[in-house]
């Protein structure tokens, strides 16, 4: 059982050697259902003799599962294939209660876990090395991809599944490492059901562990001598410290943080059809993704007709809750995020933006203790404005009027944040001059949420990613393993006679023939 139950509260556990224990700590983090605003359970904030224990249970894992022939690994992510299928269901209303996300979104953040594990189940074959006989005469070289030990995985709240479980775990034990994972204090449950899960594929014990802590343990992952690299998700701030710190400590990182990701809209555009990807790439998830759609850039002849029917459109999301089907919006995760998003509403009009849609006020009956921010217009947001700068994580739309292409794209790039950019055109000429010249990691062509299948990978730039190599696709594989060069050249019986001097170079060049 991942819970104990104690005066009519469900308190959590965390998950170490293959099993649920109990915290010793007296810190608690509610956990609420989104949509209500009832607390479902509360998370421990695990004590650093806990978090240590954690990481030594991965220690003790390593060597066997190392050891274990890829083959063999990847047998545990087939059937985990399976059971993600057969729960799908229940992993999507715990994913929606907990985070908010409408049923069609939180289904999508479990199978963007199953997406990453198959892809994994390909191992085998993406571990494979390159070889090269006879490189020089007489020698062979081939290169392996080896584990590298134990990795930490610290999980944002916006994606309960998909992130600690789909772009963390996956390819990392499939590599032949161990993990233990931070998942987020606010929404751990439906992690922490994937956990069983897990071991009901028959995961070996230690191979990946799973806590909940406060940023002050979590502290220990970035010093810790028997960590090996760290991939996090979360905020600029947070992720540059653990950049630095890890990096700083010898380990390998990836972080992937905040994003501003803007459209830009030429007058060319087919106006109805885009209208609609952008409410559904600024609404979707509420807002609460870093592949949101937050500002749009748009040419000012098409300006005003734009806005208009964003307008009628954003007015005709109905937002409800997230377990209702007939809801296309769902709340915000918490009342201190629902703060957070409102604040930054408030900020946008103190800074002059035009309010054309205010969602601070919005009530959802039934449901009035809910979370909920409902859509939210601003125009005429111009490039002082921080609201059209910053990310805000909420269902609030910004629009930029330009004149041309050429100032459009000026002004998307000189933005500090680059996880996406979109255009919407039916122009190849302008597409092709975008897809060149954005900044932006992830490009998207009349496509408002242009994230790649898992075998591609998650390629944030400039400030909305710190590290070498991204998440998932090749880049992943790369980054949980390390290549290891084997030499080898056998002595013929005459050679193994000979007496001559050998040159510095031990026969690994190809010196030109002596004249």
């Amino acid at each position: 059982m991942r819970e104990e139950k104690e005066t009519g509260m469900r308190k959590l556990q965390y998950w170490v050697d293959g099993g649920w224990k109990t915290s010793k700590t007296t810190k608690y983090m509610d956990c609420y259902n989104a949509s209500s605003g009832e607390v479902m359970a509360r998370a421990p904030q695990c004590t650093v003799e806990e978090v240590e224990a954690a990481i030594a249970s991965s220690v003790a894992a390593y060597p066997a599962w190392s050891d274990t022939p890829p083959n063999k690994r990847v047998q545990v992510l087939f059937r985990m294939k399976s059971l993600m299928d057969e729960h799908l269901d229940e992993l999507t209303l715990l994913c929606a209660k907990e985070n908010g996300k409408i049923l069609n979104e939180a289904m999508g953040d479990v199978l963007k876990v199953t997406e990453v594990i198959e892809f994994a189940c390909g191992i085998p074959h993406l571990m494979k090395g390159p070889a090269l006989m006879n490189c020089t005469r007489g020698y062979d070289t081939t290169q392996y991809k080896e584990s590298v030990g134990v990795f930490a995985g610290i999980a944002p709240w916006n994606f309960p599944a998909m992130i600690p479980m789909g772009w963390m775990a996956p390819l990392c034990i499939a590599c032949g490492n161990t993990m233990v994972i931070k998942a987020a204090s606010f929404t751990p449950q439906t992690s922490m059901r994937i956990m069983e899960l897990w071991a009901e594929a028959g995961l070996p014990p230690g191979v990946l562990n799973l806590i909940t802590c406060s940023r002050n343990e979590a502290e220990i992952f970035l010093k810790h001598p028997d960590i090996k690299g760290i991939t996090f998700v979360g905020s600029t701030g947070v992720g540059r410290h653990i950049y630095e710190m890890a990096a700083a400590n010898g380990k390998r990182v990836q972080c992937l943080t905040e994003a501003k990701n803007h459209a830009l809209v030429l007058k060319d555009a087919a106006l109805e059809r885009t209208a609609r990807g952008i409410v559904n790439s600024a609404c979707g998830c509420a807002g609460e993704r870093c592949m949101a759609l937050p500002a749009v850039v748009v040419e000012e002849e098409i300006a005003d007709k734009l806005v208009a029917i964003l307008k009628k459109l954003l007015i005709e999301l109905k937002v409800g809750p997230a377990y209702d089907k007939s809801s296309r919006m769902g709340p915000v995760v918490n009342a201190g995020h629902r703060k957070f998003v409102t604040d930054w509403i408030a900020k946008g009009v103190e800074e002059g933006a035009e309010l054309i849609l205010d969602g601070r006020d919005i009530k959802v009956k039934g449901y009035e203790n809910g979370f909920y921010v409902g859509p939210t217009l601003f125009d005429h947001v111009t490039p002082e404005m921080s609201i059209g700068n910053m990310e805000v994580f909420g269902p609030v739309l910004c629009i930029k009027r330009v004149k041309s292409f050429e100032e459009g794209i000026a002004l998307m790039n000189a933005n500090e944040f680059a996880n996406g950019s979109v255009i919407y055109t039916q122009s190849g000429y302008y597409a092709r001059e975008f897809a060149k010249r954005t900044h932006g990691g992830q490009v998207g062509i009349n496509v408002g949420i242009p994230v790649p299948i898992g075998v591609f990978g998650f390629t944030g730039h400039k400030n909305s990613f710190f590290g070498d190599l991204h998440t998932m696709g090749t880049d992943g594989v790369r980054f949980y393993t390390e290549l290891k060069s084997i030499t080898q050249h056998w002595f013929s019986e005459e050679e193994a006679k000979e007496s001559r001097v050998l040159d510095s170079w031990d026969g690994m060049i190809s010196l030109p023939d002596k004249k």
